[in-house]
This record gives C-alpha cells, sequence and structure tokens, in this order.
C-alpha cells in the first residue's frame, strides 16, 4: 500500500496537484474550518472530477487519500503512520526515509518531492499548534493530534530538513503484553510489581527507544489509587493511574517570553498534595527538586534517564544535580538516600527490548553504587 500512494502522488502532475489544491481551498466545506479528513477527502473528489480526472474505481481512491495525504496531512509519511508496527518515522532527506519497527531500522520506499515539499508539510500541520519554524527558529517540538510527538529541524542546521516521529503509545500494555513480547521475563515482573507495591523510588534508564516510558507508565498502572502529579515536557504517560493529574512544560514565546520549565512545575507539583511525584525524563537542575522530594516522603517516585547502564545512570543523575548547583558530596548523598532502584533497559537484535538489570541503589565510600536485585 505504501508503494502504491507513492505511486498515485508521483503520476500527480505539479499542475493537476496545484489546481486541486486551489479548489481545495475554495470549497466551503472545508475553507476557513478545522482540519477534518473526511470532509477534505470529499473536497478532494470534488475538485479531481471539476478536473476532469478519469480513473478505475482503486486508482481513483487511491488517488483521492494520496492527495488528502498531501494537503491534510504528513504527506508521503502519512502510509508510513498507518502500520501499527511503525513506532518512529525519521526524516534525513527528502528521499531518504527510515522508520522503526519493534526496534529494527528499515528504509522506507517513500520520498518527499524536494526540500521545499518537506518545509511546507511541516508548515501546513505547524502552523495551527502555533509553533515556528524559520530560519530565525530553525528546529520545533511539537505534539501532532493523536499524540505523535514530532521534532524538525532546517538548514543550514543539517544539510536538508529533518524530521522526526515519535509514535505515543495510547494503550498501556499488560503485564502479560510485555512478557509475551520478552521485554520483561515472568521473575522481573514480579520482582516490578512488589518494587512498586513497597513505594521504592525509581529511575528507569537505557539508550533512546528501548521502551523507558512503556514501562513507567505500566509501572504507574499500578500504584492504586494513590495521588499521582506527572510533569513531562511532553504529553507521553496517558493518564496511567487512576490518580493522576498531568503537568506540561510551557515553551517560551517565539519571542523567548515567559515559559515553565521542569524544575518549575516539581517545586509546584510538591504544593498539591502528591504521594508519588514522576517526572517523565529528568535532563537536568530539576533533578535535585526531585530528589528533594524522594527524601521528604514522597516514597514511590519515579522518572527515567537517558543512560547505557544503570551505573552510567548514576553518573549522569549526579552530573545533573553538580550543574543544578550541589556540592558533590551533597549530591552523592542526596542520589544514595532517596534513590532505590535502577532499572535498566537494553535493545539487542536478538531479544529485542527488554529489562537487562534491576538494582538496588546503596551507600558506597565513594558515592552511591548499585548492587544486583534478586528477583
Amino acid at each position: 500500500m505504501v508503494a502504491d500512494v507513492t505511486d498515485a502522488v508521483d503520476t500527480v502532475g505539479d499542475g493537476l496537484r496545484t489546481a486541486v489544491e486551489r479548489r481545495v481551498l475554495d470549497d466551503g466545506d472545508v475553507a476557513g474550518r478545522p482540519l477534518d479528513r473526511a470532509a477534505l477527502r470529499r473536497a478532494v473528489a470534488r475538485a479531481l472530477a471539476a478536473e476532469g480526472v478519469v480513473v478505475s474505481p482503486a486508482r481513483w481512491a487511491t488517488l483521492v487519500r494520496a492527495l488528502v495525504d498531501d494537503l491534510g496531512g504528513l504527506g508521503p509519511l502519512e502510509p508510513l503512520l498507518r502500520d501499527p508496527s511503525v513506532t518512529d518515522v525519521m526524516v534525513n532527506a527528502p528521499d531518504e526515509v527510515w522508520v522503526d519497527r519493534g526496534g529494527r531500522l528499515d528504509r522506507a520506499p517513500v520520498a518527499f518531492r524536494d526540500d521545499e515539499h518537506v518545509v511546507r508539510t511541516l508548515e501546513r500541520v505547524l502552523g495551527p499548534l502555533g509553533a515556528r519554524l524559520d530560519r530565525a527558529q530553525p528546529f520545533a517540538d511539537a505534539v501532532l493530534p493523536g499524540g505523535l510527538r514530532l521534532h524538525a529541524l532546517l538548514p543550514p542546521l543539517a544539510d536538508h530538513p529533518v524530521v522526526t516521529l515519535r509514535r505515543v503509545a495510547s494503550v498501556v500494555p499488560s503485564w502479560a503484553e510485555l512478557e509475551a513480547s520478552g521485554a520483561v521475563p515472568p521473575a522481573q515482573r514480579e520482582l516490578l510489581g512488589r518494587l512498586v507495591a513497597e513505594r521504592r523510588n525509581l529511575v528507569v534508564c537505557g539508550r533512546a527507544g528501548v521502551g523507558k516510558t512503556t514501562l513507567l507508565a505500566r509501572l504507574l498502572a499500578d500504584v492504586a489509587d494513590d495521588r499521582v502529579l506527572v510533569i513531562e515536557d511532553a504529553p507521553e504517560l496517558s493518564r496511567p493511574a487512576p490518580h493522576s493529574l498531568h503537568l506540561r512544560v510551557l515553551p517560551p514565546s517565539p519571542d523567548g517570553a515567559g515559559g515553565t520549565t521542569v524544575a518549575e512545575l516539581v517545586r509546584n507539583a510538591l504544593r498539591m498534595r502528591p504521594d508519588r511525584l514522576v517526572v517523565g525524563e529528568v535532563r537536568g537542575a530539576e533533578v535535585a527538586d526531585l530528589l528533594q522530594a524522594m527524601n521528604t516522603g514522597h516514597d514511590g517516585s519515579m522518572s527515567t534517564v537517558h543512560a547505557n547502564g544503570a551505573p552510567d545512570a548514576l553518573v549522569r543523575l549526579e552530573g545533573m544535580a553538580l550543574l543544578a548547583g550541589l556540592p558533590q558530596a551533597a549530591a552523592r548523598a542526596q542520589l544514595a538516600s532517596a534513590l532505590d532502584v535502577v532499572v535498566a533497559l537494553d535493545r539487542t537484535p536478538a531479544r529485542g527490548r527488554h529489562v537487562a538489570a534491576v538494582v538496588e541503589v546503596v551507600a558506597g565510600p565513594d558515592g552511591p553504587r548499585v548492587r544486583e536485585v534478586a528477583p
């Protein structure tokens, strides 16, 4: 189907595409209204008929879908996103698109016409969201309708416009599903469930794309009726706990004014009577406030961090605490007393995404260290 839709777009000449777009923009069913793919589909069909296009019914349906994707969505990327096995889409150049299917990267048989086509597509999807992307602001982050996370970057920061899309799972996987996929073996499943029930403070670590947020969501689904304050810079944890409240970062305006940081939200969350505090991902100064929360009665708090393994996760967290202004001795003491467990995830060709280790954080003579937790 991907190749069929791509071929359909390729066979539409620029003149016909422009004519169809002009008719659609003038169509009363879609002009000046929020995007409705059904209405857009009808408008495209009317425009093709008005232009005298005559093809077989099957070809007609494929052509309409391709033009709807091109005029109202992410163009040639839309067929890829209709594949539920695709978790990430990466555009390195107009004719170089890659997808991630379960941890395996494959070259996709789709392409944009040129750099300008990529930029126009980005402008169309980012415009209604109020996100700015131009030479003065050559990168942007946004969450598209349906929870699709988009990052875009323009030249001269790269040779071509670069787009990275990540699909955020709308449904938290069950423990049975994670076990069946090999991500969480039965013994570790029982251990993780026990750690949540015992209200242990934990961090999930791993490289990009190993499933940190997925596992965090699964853990949060088991916190019973605790009041959970979730802080994220993009909505990825979709209300996994029964009693949860989500706070999200507010980026500065295009002129650089305003905005709210993760650290500021953590300090606000501490005044909102949380039982557990969850930071979707710690990246900077907010780690000091999170560690303080873990040390002041908010047991069972959780977060994720990018790191290659549990020891590296401690090093990264310590480095962030130092950047937040904590002396090294204080940073190490806070880590050793606040953090109970690190769950390390990995991804290999043989096993895919999986829990690589569950370790306990203990105090050592030179700072916190880790030791394996028996299932």
